[in-house]
């Protein structure tokens, strides 16, 4: 048995190596159980430990992988386990449960939905290319859940029917970014680079425009990086190792590049900021991976942080519209990178009174569009979908853009990240105004 997170260790798409590794892991969890409440994966395991009388040792197959296939990469027990690095006991269960994946790519004969829709889901830039070009189209054709197209997408690409998808925006980010008419800011506090994501370049580039207004109304410079392209995580979640660490080295060497010309790299999407903080350095090892992952910021922490600094501060003056109630859900991945509320502490700035909800949208990157995953992935939001709709507030704000849509199809609330709450509080939203 080999205790490993390395994904260029000899051993760690041996299968055998990997259950045998399942067993110890799973003994540790059982023994605790700290994470009881978290993702589904706990409980199955749980039951099945309990139905062998204990007994880890008698777990099936088909159980240890019923584990791995609930488990849809929140983090969030990574962020609760006592026995984390660098423990003796070495437990890292998001980490394992990617290596199982991996393991699991790496065998013939999967499924061909399966290995369709990590291709559908992975060429993000490609999709987002071709549906951007024609988003009223495509929009019409994928945004009625139900529909045959829709269930002709789920028998060949494997994602759910009645999952409502993210519409595609008529102008990418980065066109609107290099055609916009700005004077820039003439002495800027610092510099930053702008990494788009591909939920934000091809579907919401309105957060980024405003991400824009807002960062230069407070004198930081943006830019935008050359080169770059989709963080990777569909291929890093389907378990395609090879083509996660090429994308990864791609966008490592021309983040690298913006961090050497000393801007800062700010990232408005949960998922995209912890995979470039957390996975580049281990599937991209090197000194530029290492670079860019202590240079890069989720964009409201970015912005925190420069208010807090020394000699810094924020403009606090907001002419604008500004919410009296604000319900601020907080996603997995940004619970997941440690970093505190700082979308709920830029809005308080404004005078909102913010509330906060630190449930699961049960999206989680790719899982939750996938049709075997959809009864689940609408059970595990519905604890989400009954707090935001309590909370009767005036606006609805989260950073994750598919936690946002998800947020939507549960409850029909329109959710905003707090970057556009926050440039509306300036009168200066730019996104808004498509």
């Amino acid at each position: 048995m080999t205790t490993t997170y390395d994904p260029y260790h000899p051993r760690y798409l041996v299968e055998s190596d990997l259950r045998e590794e399942f067993e110890r892991v799973f003994d540790l969890c059982h023994g605790c159980r700290l994470c009881f409440n978290l993702c589904p994966s706990f409980p199955s395991m749980f039951d099945a430990i309990d139905a062998h009388d204990g007994d880890v040792g008698a777990m099936t197959v088909a159980e240890q992988d019923k584990v791995v296939d609930e488990c849809y990469q929140c983090k969030l027990c990574y962020v609760k386990c006592p026995y984390v690095p660098p423990h003796e006991w070495d437990l890292d269960f998001p980490r394992l449960m990617m290596r199982a994946h991996a393991v699991r790519h790496a065998k013939a004969g999967r499924p061909v939905v399966e290995r369709l829709a990590d291709q559908f889901l992975g060429r993000t830039d490609l999709l987002g290319t071709v549906s951007s070009a024609a988003a009223p189209v495509v929009n019409a054709i994928t945004g009625t859940t139900g529909s045959l197209p829709r269930r002709i997408m789920q028998e060949t690409v494997g994602i759910h029917a009645e999952r409502v998808l993210p519409p595609y925006a008529r102008e990418r980010f980065s066109t609107w970014f290099r055609r916009r008419r700005s004077a820039g800011v003439e002495s800027p506090r610092a510099e930053v680079s702008v990494f788009p994501t591909c939920f934000v370049e091809y579907m919401a580039p309105e957060i980024a425009e405003d991400l824009v207004a807002v960062y230069e109304h407070n004198s930081i410079a943006c830019s935008l990086p050359a080169g770059t392209r989709c963080c990777g995580a569909p291929w890093l979640h389907g378990g395609d190792v090879a083509r996660f660490e090429r994308v990864a080295r791609k966008n490592v060497a021309a983040l690298a590049s913006e961090v050497r010309a000393g801007r800062d790299v700010v990232v408005s999407q949960p998922t995209c900021a912890y995979v470039i903080k957390k996975d580049y350095p281990i599937y991209a090892p090197g000194v530029d991976a290492d670079l860019v992952a202590e240079h890069t910021f989720d964009a409201c922490e970015y912005l925190v942080n420069e208010h807090r600094r020394e000699g810094g501060g924020l403009d606090t003056h907001f002419p604008g519209e500004v919410p009296g109630t604000v319900v601020y859900h907080l996603a997995c991945h940004m619970r997941a990178q440690n970093i505190g509320f700082k979308g709920r502490d830029l809005l308080a700035l404004t005078g909102a009174k913010v509330s906060l909800v630190e449930r699961c949208s049960g999206i989680d990157g790719t899982w939750g569009y996938r049709s075997e995953n959809y009864e689940l992935a609408r059970k595990v939001a519905r604890p989400l979908a009954r707090e935001m709709t309590a909370a009767a507030a005036d606006a609805v704000c989260g950073d994750c853009h598919l936690a946002n849509t998800a947020i939507r199809q549960e409850t029909g609330l329109r959710a905003s990240h707090p970057l556009q709450l926050l440039a509306r509080a300036y009168g200066i939203a730019v996104g808004s105004r498509r």
